[in-house]
Parts: C-alpha cells; structure tokens; sequence
C-alpha cells in the first residue's frame, strides 16, 4: 500500500509516517467508505452511491488518496483516468472527481498535498497527459489552490452543478507535449468549444 509523509518541501513514499503537521496520506481502502462518504456528504452537495467510490478505488487505486490524523480519516481526493483522442493519438486524462478535508484541519496543508501526491500517481502509475477537474465558480478557496498548483480555467460549464451554479474546468498539462490547443480540442465540448 501506497504512503506519503510530507514535509513543506518533499514527499517521500513511505508507509503509516506521520507529518510533523499530524497526519499522513495514503491510498483509500474500503474501511475508508464510510468516512468518505460521511465527508462528502457533509462538505459537497454531489454525493456518490458507495459502488461509486469503491468502484474507482479498486480500478485507479494511486489516484483516490485519504489524509488520516489521530486514525481518522480527515479528508480525501478521487480521480479517474479517462481516454480521449487529439490528432489521432490516444490522450490519458486524469479526471480529480470529488475532494473534500474536515473543517477542523483546514489549514494544514491537507488539500494542497493531496493534490500533489494524487497528482503524483496519476503521473507515474497511470501516465496520464493531462489532468482537470471542475469546482463551483463560488469557491474561491479551492480555484486559489488550484491555480497556486498551476492548473489553468479553461472556461465555465454553465449549470454544471444539481443546484444550477456554473463550475470553472480547469486543467494542468502532465506531460510537455500538452498545449492549451491540445486541451480545448480534448475538453473544449464541455464549454462549448471545438471537439
């Protein structure tokens, strides 16, 4: 199983290591399920049916991530790997599906290395091209880590969201060949743009 201690300048690949911030990341196991839901029905209004959660575990297991302080589980991030094509060639997309962290350990660094080592397993278990991601136009919070994590808003999905609020896509270029043309031709439909 698949760890991170993190300090503010490196990960290192451990297993069950607690940050000198008080917790540690490693991948989500289906004792997590509960405590993953329980987050992201307290914090996000997209709930998910359990097939769901465990259904992306078991088939991208390095990009669904759980943060534990104290042996409970305070926040989560799930991915997915989607396949496109762009110039005939086949595109891996890292899809960040749904994150949340407990209001408690909020500014802590959670998020921002959750981010970082799914990021990490998208790269180097499933060699993703690119990754995106949709969040609420209301959420500044969360836009502002992810821009400081360098992804960039490729535009707005109107009523994106059950209640009608729109949602920013953005998107990070995984691999050097990525270009902003490339990404609008593989998610620009999602805005309205070219496909």
């Amino acid at each position: 199983m698949l760890g991170f201690a993190i300090s503010e300048r490196t990960m290192t690949r451990v297993t069950g290591r607690t940050t000198e911030r008080g917790y540690s990341i490693r991948e989500f196991n289906s004792r997590d399920l509960d405590s993953v839901m329980s987050l992201n029905r307290a914090f996000l209004p997209e709930n998910y049916p359990s097939f769901f959660f465990l259904e992306n575990s078991t088939r991208w297991p390095e990009a669904f991530l759980v943060a534990e302080s104290d042996g409970e589980v305070v926040g989560y991030v799930m991915c997915r790997v989607e396949k496109r094509f762009h110039h005939l060639k086949a595109v891996k997309m890292g899809h960040v599906l749904s994150t949340a962290v407990e209001e408690k350990v909020r500014r802590r660094g959670i998020a921002f290395n959750l981010m970082i080592s799914t990021e990490r397993g998208l790269r180097e278990s499933y060699d993703v091209d690119v990754i995106y991601l949709e969040v609420r136009v209301s959420n500044e919070p969360a836009m502002n880590l992810y821009k400081k994590l360098g992804y960039k808003t490729l535009g707005v999905i109107p009523r994106y969201y059950g209640d009608g609020e729109d949602g920013n896509l953005m998107t990070k270029a995984a691999k050097d060949w990525v270009t902003e043309e490339a990404v609008r031709s593989l998610l620009g439909h999602k805005i309205g743009g070219p496909r």
